[in-house]
């Protein structure tokens, strides 16, 4: 890429900083490239009790949600050493460019954008769900900015029962009764009774038709098969995405390529329910990984 475009506008959007506990810090960037801006959620550690940093994680949402949701789980991969970025995707945030026409291989665009401009070398790109989709494409179009993928609560490879997708429509629709989204969401989102007020707030269901035609447009079958990088498939024990027949799929797919491990006591949302151990298994693959 030449250097006008490598050299887009990165704008520090100053009127927001925040301290964490302890010595970490998230700020708000907005990446720049043509007529495309991503906010980019930006958590480290800072100050004289700052670790030696050990490379750039990339936290990716699912689908028609914001980055928001990876906050606590960012907080505690920055306490562990890692610069962490969560892209929003367009139309969440500040995050603008074209919705009509986009398919994967652009969304992945946007991830290597803020990879490029605010990374620190190779990342690993951990893509939850729907952004799990992003991550992939993203390892296979830009290898030489990822080092490694993390898929976490991705669903089963082929057609999904239609009642998951119903489930997902009810859910982000505001103008259902709170009684019928939380019913969704314990259906297809998450193990036990408890959905937190966060998950019926953060739904952009006007972006559902853009970002499902970007999956449609970019068969399945030109990235699911393919690896040039380690993959941690990190699934949730009661996904119903992802049901317990199809745990080794895509280790079986990629030989020697992917490492299988399963969060218990979680379903497709996965990082609300268990940040702690979410956080501690990236860390844990991430850290055994060649820089």
């Amino acid at each position: 890429m030449k250097i006008a475009m490598l050299l887009a506008a990165v704008t520090a959007w100053l009127a927001w900083s925040a301290p964490l506990a302890a010595a970490n810090v998230r700020n708000h960037a907005i990446v720049q490239e043509g007529e495309t801006s991503i906010e980019v959620i930006v958590d480290e550690a800072s100050g004289p009790d700052a670790r030696e940093r050990k490379g750039v994680i990339v936290l990716l949402p699912s689908s028609q949600r914001g980055s928001e949701d990876f906050d606590t789980v960012a907080e505690l991969l920055a306490q562990a050493g890692y610069r962490v970025l969560r892209p929003q995707p367009r139309g969440i945030g500040a995050s603008r460019g074209p919705l009509e026409g986009i398919s994967l291989h652009t969304l992945a665009g946007d991830v290597a954008l803020a990879i490029r401009l605010l990374g620190q070398g190779r990342a690993v790109v951990v893509g939850h769900a729907y952004g799990h989709y992003v991550a992939r494409v993203t390892a296979l179009d830009y290898p030489a900015l990822v080092r490694g993928v993390v898929v976490a609560a991705a669903a089963a490879k082929g057609r999904l029962p239609a009642q998951l997708s119903a489930a997902l429509d009810t859910a982000a629709d505001q103008r259902n009764s709170t009684a019928q989204r939380i019913a969704a969401l314990r259906d297809a989102f998450f193990y036990g009774p408890f959905v937190p007020q966060s998950w019926l707030e953060g739904w952009h269901p006007e972006l559902a038709s853009a970002y499902r035609q970007a999956s449609r447009t970019t068969p399945q079958s030109t990235w699911w098969p393919y690896s040039t990088v380690p993959i941690l498939d990190l699934q949730a024990q009661h996904d119903p995405w992802r049901p317990a027949a199809t745990r080794d799929e895509l280790r079986d797919a990629l030989p020697g390529r992917v490492e299988v491990r399963v969060i218990p006591d979680a379903s497709h949302a996965l990082f609300p329910e268990q940040p702690q151990a979410v956080a501690r298994e990236i860390v844990d693959w991430v850290d055994r990984l060649d820089r």
